[in-house]
């Protein structure tokens, strides 16, 4: 009797060990490329919201920062990047004799992060339930499991309140945007006329940059009606361009529109296109190409941060000097003084113009992608195809930028020293991130 009580506590030891078995190959197999698919999961959320190009930026930075705290102990090799951004001067490490599934980690982090910067929080909630049960069917040791999402979670809680102190929600209390009868002087623009877009955008804590106008790229061409002016000269080049616009800038300009929410209009009825935002299109870009180089986890969390952290600093650089000068946009110039009937190609944002957003982001995200694949890294940007767009190859990431940048012009929204000026902005704004969070 003492013997069949023995064999069979052996068989319910042997299946409760069978059911917690850390599977570890399954658990890497179902890991791979899953930071990419968590962005793009997020970017569906972030569309879906409609958060504005900068805030979208600030959700992907912090996010994806989170993400690299949490895997970065897999590679020893790999500091954190408590110090190298403003105001972080700590976060938890792992417990001595605790064992921990650093991909979980990272995953739990990130998830926590970009749940509480987003409005819907049950969707990104589901995602999160949805992982964890698909890692505990694949088979994961209990305590492995428990000590890893613990410590997301108590990552994730700590990026939070180092984020909470950036000025994000003091700047609601801040005046709005003042319209005023300067003629040089940025006004809401038609279909809409929506009130300008994040005014005080400067006063967001940069992640890595001294101040939101350490990279100023000066003021635009002074303001003039005269028709011998340089001014003058600039607005009808827009105007003479989008007139003139040939199948393949109509190409570039939709492409690169980016713009998070497109109204059109249908007699009496109004309604609203969601788009991926500028930072997002080169979010994917990174994603993509992390899949197609089949790169391991951290490298994956470190470029993705990295990227992150570099389009949120040139969003706040440039909306610094958007608001600083504060300059009309082409179509109102156009309107008032060329051709009261014209129209650009694309919907005009619903800020100032001086400088492109596209450019200085474009650049600082071309900068440092640059840096960690190469100058001639060639690739298919299929980014655009769920929005209905087909895919465009470029023979490098400073190709796509430039096509970027130009493609403004090719809209109608901007004059050419806002794309020039801000491509330069970007890769002052890329080069100075790339060499404090790279330097050893």
């Amino acid at each position: 009797m003492k013997q069949l009580s023995s064999i069979l506590i052996l068989c319910l030891v042997l299946l409760v060990s069978c059911g917690t078995k850390h599977n570890q190959e399954g658990l890497d197999a179902y890991f791979e490329g899953g930071l990419s698919n968590y962005n793009r999961q997020l970017t569906n959320v972030i569309v879906a919201d409609i958060f504005t190009p900068p805030v979208a930026s600030r959700i992907y930075a912090y996010s994806n920062v989170a993400a690299y705290e949490g895997i970065r102990f897999a590679d020893a090799s790999k500091e954190s990047l408590v110090s190298k951004l403003n105001d972080l001067d700590k976060l938890s490490e792992p417990e001595a004799g605790k064992k921990y599934y650093y991909p979980l980690v990272s995953a739990v982090a990130f998830m926590n992060v970009g749940k509480a910067l987003v409005f819907d929080l049950d969707k990104v909630e589901a995602i999160k339930s949805s992982m964890l049960t698909e890692v505990k069917d694949i088979g994961i040791d209990e305590a492995v499991y428990q000590n890893s999402v613990s410590f997301g979670e108590k990552l994730a809680t700590e990026i939070l309140s180092w984020a909470a102190k950036d000025g994000y929600l003091r700047r609601t209390a801040l005046p709005r945007y003042s319209v005023s009868d300067d003629a040089g002087r940025w006004r809401p623009t038609p279909p809409d006329y929506m009130e300008a877009i994040e005014p005080h955008w400067n006063t967001i804590r940069p992640f890595v940059l001294e101040s939101a106008g350490q990279f100023d790229p000066g003021l635009p061409t002074a303001f003039n009606i005269e028709k011998d002016s340089k001014f003058y000269e600039e607005a009808v080049e827009v105007y003479e361009t989008v007139n003139k616009l040939d199948d393949k800038q109509l190409e570039v300009a939709k492409f690169w529109d980016c713009n998070p929410n497109i109204s059109h209009t249908k007699g009496h009825v109004m309604y609203f296109q969601q788009q991926i935002s500028p930072g997002g299109h080169w979010m994917h870009i990174a994603a993509q190409v992390l899949e197609e180089e089949k790169a391991d986890g951290v490298t994956a969390a470190e470029t993705m941060s990295l990227l992150g952290v570099t389009i949120a600093d040139a969003f706040i650089s440039c909306w610094d000097q958007k608001y600083k000068s504060s300059l009309t946009r082409p179509e109102t110039y156009i309107n008032n003084y060329i051709d009261q009937d014209w129209e650009p190609i694309l919907q005009t944002p619903a800020f100032p113009e001086h400088t492109s957003g596209h450019s200085v982001a474009s650049s600082a995200a071309a900068t440092a992608l640059t840096e960690l694949f190469g100058e001639n890294y060639a690739f298919v940007d299929a980014t655009e195809v769920p929005y209905g767009l087909p895919p465009r190859s470029f023979q490098s990431f400073w190709q796509a930028a430039e096509e970027a940048a130009i493609s403004r012009l090719y809209g109608g929204i901007h004059y050419r020293p806002a794309i020039e000026l801000g491509v330069a902005q970007g890769k002052a704004v890329g080069g100075f991130v790339i060499k404090r969070l790279k330097s050893d």
